[in-house]
Parts: C-alpha cells; structure tokens; sequence
C-alpha cells in the first residue's frame, strides 16, 4: 500500500511532544488527514533488585484521575541514546543505579497517532545513586515480588500499557 505525503504542517509544539497534521493520497486516490503526534521516543525500564522485587513508581496520571502502578519511564532528551537516558531516568525515578542496563525490545506506543518508540531495559546490579527528580512528578517507589507483579499484570490490575509490554518483553528474563 502507497500513501503519498502531500503537506505536513506542525500546529502545535508543547513541552513533551508537538502536533502535526499530515494530509496524504491514499492508494485509492482519496486524500486524507491524519493528526499525529511528535515524540524524540522514551525508556522504561524494569529493575530487579538482588531479592528478586521489582520496583515500580506510583504516580498521579491526571488523564485517567487514577494513581497508577508503573514501571519507571521516561522521555528521551533530542539527540539521546537510549542507554544514556535509562541511566538517567533510574535514577531521577527510584534513586537507583544500575549496573547493568540490558535493552529486551522496542514497541510504538500508539502508531495510530503517535511516533514514541520505547525503548525497554533490563535494570540489574542496583544500588543507591539518586538524581534529583523532575519538579513536576510525585512518585512513590513500591517493589513486589516477580511473581506478584507478574500476577498483577495477567489479571488485569495494572492499567498502564507501557508498563504491561515491557513485563511480557522482560518475563524470559525474569
């Protein structure tokens, strides 16, 4: 199938991701528009401690009105390696370092709409090295056991897709 772009315009540039309108010629002729959001890409990660926890952060996500359990994530800065920013995000998230940074798969988020490629590592070898977190999260740090957390995901209490893929890409591991 051949989609031809015809215009893309950026209507919207934001903090996190812009807004651009695509208008392209479908392989039947027709033109159409698609709104699809800009995104430099993201991490998650999934750290195991030496006791065989998981840790997840707590966190307020306004769009849903829910505090939701999730793996730590972050986005990428322009021009970051992924490795570069998992290292980072570990421990601007939980006050962790880890000493081995494995990554076990990428996924689009939403490619419907959105260009976020993710980016899941592996966090082994954990110890105390904090950055100083962003000043817009409030996040509490919960670790369950691997076998928790992965009966948590299957039985549908954890809502974050994110998180749910990057557990089914790390259970071969885990």
């Amino acid at each position: 199938m051949k989609f031809e772009l015809l215009q893309a315009e950026t209507v919207y540039t934001g903090r996190a991701f812009a807004v651009r309108c695509d208008h392209l010629r479908t392989p039947d002729g027709r033109t159409v528009k698609y709104d699809i959001i800009e995104h430099t890409g993201s991490i998650i990660l999934v750290p195991v401690n030496d006791q065989g926890q998981i840790y997840f952060v707590r966190q307020y996500r306004h769009a849903a009105q829910l505090d939701l359990l999730e793996l730590p994530a972050g986005t990428l800065e322009p021009g970051e390696a992924p490795i570069a920013g998992a290292a980072r995000e570990i421990r601007e998230e939980i006050g962790l370092e880890a000493t081995n940074l494995l990554e076990i798969g990428t996924f689009y988020l939403a490619p419907g709409y959105s260009t976020e490629r993710m980016h899941v590592f592996l966090a082994t070898g954990l110890r105390h090295n904090p950055l100083e977190a962003d000043a817009d999260e409030f996040l509490s740090v919960e670790a369950l056991p691997i076998t928790e957390a992965l009966r948590q995901a299957e039985n549908g209490e954890m809502q974050d897709a994110k998180s749910l893929a990057a557990l089914l890409l790390a259970k071969r591991y885990l």
